[in-house]
């Protein structure tokens, strides 16, 4: 379930959701700053279930999504992400979202859609600003592997299904 305003504590030690007015606007944003590659946040208190705007992919399968249950559904996309959910693991338990690069406190988190998503639920006009912005966001199925090599990090169950598509073998990461 995604929070409201009107019910929002935070879920997230060095996190709280920043409400704007309107669609999609409000955001997730650092009260610390985070050094690159730090653990922001084990993913726990997961809930299966089908594929939708709120959900984050976590297999290869068509059923395989997780809602986040808690504010990190308010990290927008980014086509230059500073996080990454990492759900390559196997075991659940070690799901994470962790830094790319450095984060200011005041900062917003932001996550590349691809990098866990193959065909997004509600593909969207992108409005990042991004020099690397791809401008529209459907998921991994319909960017190349170079559009996905370029950034910092792709699950390696995207890697996957970008492999069946293109008939090769790739790295778990790129």
């Amino acid at each position: 379930m995604k929070p409201s305003q009107e019910n929002y504590t935070p879920s997230h030690q060095g996190l709280i959701v920043k409400f704007q007015p309107g669609d999609f606007r409000s955001a997730l944003v650092a009260t610390r700053s985070f050094g690159p590659g730090e653990l922001v946040a084990r993913l726990e208190g997961l809930t299966r279930g089908p594929k939708r705007y709120t959900s984050v992919q976590c297999g290869t399968g068509a059923k395989d999504h997780v809602e986040l249950n808690s504010d990190l559904v308010f990290i927008n996309h980014s086509c230059d992400p500073n996080v990454a959910f990492d759900l390559s693991s196997r075991d659940p338990n070690n799901w994470h979202l962790r830094t790319l690069k450095p984060i200011k406190a005041g900062k917003p988190l932001g996550f590349f859609y691809p990098s866990t998503e193959w065909d997004m639920d509600q593909p969207f006009k992108c409005e990042c600003g991004a020099k690397s912005c791809l401008g529209s966001i459907q998921g991994a199925k319909y960017l190349s592997l170079k559009q996905l090599a370029a950034r910092d990090f792709v699950n390696s169950y995207i890697l996957e299904l970008v492999s069946e598509r293109d008939g090769s073998r790739l790295q778990a990461r790129l």
